[in-house]
């Protein structure tokens, strides 16, 4: 039984787990997600986009190399406020590039320092979780963190994608090319949030739960840690050391493998002309698809596996997680078979929303399960680096895929490509947590 102590502080948790993982979740989701969308519109062509926004997944990937720094300078908390403000300028000025001659060059310099200011505030939001809550808090928050996520996927694949096809239909500014304002006001708006949340955050975020280095390190080792090279030596041995790192490593480079792909071609997908092999949607449907049901179904998904992973344990859940994930898959290639209406697809859409939030809930938690000690920022920056280049790869071949052979068959490769992943997963080492039933 929970004492009225407890039970206040897990509510407060409650509200900036919410918080700060959604504001996490949009910068990351305009990146790889909203991007494509975008250059869609912009007539470039399925290859540069799988190829251009893979590489906006870059720093991400290479986010542990800067960690160890985000340990040892300043606060979580002062990091967290800070890069929120510095999304709000980047993102301001994605909305006037929008307007240039020339946007596409332009937009993806300026998503690329988006992506580099997010994956920092990234490092900081996780070191502040992992520090603030125990493992079975981290287990319990898991459903609450990845929802929020996952709400600002949809708040920007959603709304805002709506939102910028709306104005672009309407033709409110006959004097301004209505495509590039409803894309302007629609990143204005995400702007407008990241400068809300830092002022936000600055008010209301617990300072108690943010440590500091004197914190987590004796006087000695917090001596020793001014030097840069003893802190990245000390952050990669602990982590590389490890037993069975070597096949935990190549678990995270293939679990999402076939996702990668789906994630950076269906939205092209969905907006293709019949006649080239999509479903020939508008900017508004593919904004009403995943706003509607495929925000509820997204919703479900993270919050029932979160409560799957705090219940019955991470070994129980991840081979089906990792199984359904794949299944998703096929049924984007009979989609593209058989060209169904909108009702339809959105089913379709929804099925794959609830899967996705049921797997990540799964996969998050393993990753947590193999940062320790008093590196855990690091170590959780090392292993989601190593899960981003597993999304680079498959997503910068995706639309070479799609050109040369079609929606039908690249979605039938996408789902060869997530076995090898669920392979892995049969013989992954299980490190023991604590669940609801011990």
């Amino acid at each position: 039984m929970l004492n009225s102590k407890t039970n206040n502080r897990l509510l407060s948790a409650s509200g900036w787990v919410l918080s700060l993982y959604f504001i996490e979740g949009l910068p990351y989701s305009l990146v790889n997600t909203v991007s494509v969308a975008l250059f869609k519109t912009l007539q470039i062509s399925n290859s540069e986009i799988g190829l251009f926004t893979s590489l906006f997944y870059l720093p991400w990937a290479i986010k542990f190399f800067w960690a160890p720094i985000i340990d040892i300078v300043s606060t979580r908390r002062k990091w967290i406020i800070v890069m929120q403000g510095v999304l709000a300028i980047l993102i301001a000025i994605l909305a006037l590039c929008i307007f240039s001659l020339q946007p596409f060059p332009i937009l993806c310099f300026v998503f690329a320092l988006t992506a580099f200011a997010s994956a920092t505030y990234d490092i900081a939001c996780d070191g502040y979780y992992l520090d603030s809550l125990n493992k079975a808090e981290q287990s319990l928050y898991i459903g609450w963190r990845n929802t929020a996520y996952k709400m600002a996927w949809l708040f920007a694949s959603g709304f805002l994608v709506y939102l910028a096809g709306q104005i672009a239909n309407n033709n409110w500014f006959s004097a301004v090319n209505s495509n590039s304002l409803g894309w302007s006001l629609a990143f204005a708006v995400a702007a407008l949030v990241f400068a809300f949340a830092s002022m936000l955050h600055n008010f209301t975020l617990p300072t108690c739960a943010s440590k500091s280095s004197s914190d987590r390190f004796s006087p000695r080792e917090a001596k020793e840690q001014k030097s840069l090279i003893s802190i990245f030596q000390n952050a990669f041995y602990s982590f590389f050391k490890q037993e069975n790192i070597v096949l935990i490593l190549f678990w995270i480079l293939t679990f999402r493998a076939g996702d990668a792909m789906l994630l950076k071609m269906a939205q092209p997908f969905l907006l293709e002309s019949k006649e080239k092999g999509g479903l020939g949607l508008s900017l508004q449907d593919v904004g009403f698809i995943y706003g509607s049901l495929g925000m509820i179904c997204l919703l479900l998904g993270g919050l029932i596996g979160g409560w799957l992973v705090f219940k019955y344990g991470l070994k129980k859940c991840l081979l089906p997680a990792a199984i359904l994930q794949s299944l998703t898959l096929p049924l984007y290639w009979l989609l593209a078979i058989a060209k169904p209406d909108l009702v339809y697809v959105a089913l379709a859409n929804g099925f794959e929303q609830f899967v996705y939030g049921l797997a990540t809930a799964a996969y998050t938690n393993y990753l947590f399960t193999i940062a320790k000690d008093k590196f855990v920022a690091s170590h959780y920056a090392i292993a989601t680096g190593f899960m981003a280049i597993g999304m680079i790869l498959p997503g910068a071949v995706s639309g070479y895929l799609v050109d040369s052979f079609g929606y039908e068959q690249f979605f039938l490769f996408s789902f060869f490509a997530s076995l090898p992943g669920i392979l892995c997963t049969l013989k992954l080492p299980f490190i023991a947590m604590t669940t609801a039933n011990n």
